[in-house]
């Protein structure tokens, strides 16, 4: 793999396409019983700005994600902030999903950001969330979409 000039070393930046069209994609995005299969089961969420809610880990010590949705443009773009509330460790990250119809599929950017990679826990949180991303949740996004 070459390393890419542009990329910020301190984000997480993952692209994929998709055979469906936007609006397949965006409602996986943005459809709670859609987001629980692939991500993690939201309260309190809809694709609107200013909307705070959280997604839920009943098996993790670290039970809940506090969120808010930051830039919502159906089809287009959806961001929200990303904050384990309970960590020893508090972190604010930032999720941005971009995207861009290309033929008959979705072209689908996913940037996450905030990472302090001059911090060592920082540092090794950005690249766990981006082999997260890229093996496990990216793959199960696809699933959803197709289905």
């Amino acid at each position: 793999m070459i390393a890419d000039a542009e990329l910020n070393p301190a984000a997480v930046e993952l692209g994929s396409f998709f055979p469906q069209p936007p609006e397949a994609v965006w409602r996986a995005l943005t459809e709670p019983d859609l987001l629980e299969r692939w991500l993690l089961r939201p309260t309190g969420f809809a694709a609107s700005v200013g909307t705070h809610f959280r997604f839920t880990i009943p098996s993790s010590p670290i039970d809940e994600i506090a969120c808010e949705v930051l830039a919502a443009q159906p089809r287009e773009q959806l961001t929200y902030s990303w904050m384990y509330s309970r960590s020893e460790y508090p972190a604010r990250w930032i999720v941005d999903w971009t995207m861009q119809p290309q033929g008959r599929g979705t072209r689908l950017l996913l940037t996450q950001t905030g990472f302090d990679i001059q911090d060592r826990r920082q540092k090794m949180a950005r690249n766990a969330m981006e082999r997260s991303w890229k093996r496990l949740i990216l793959p199960r996004l696809g699933e959803v979409i197709h289905h």
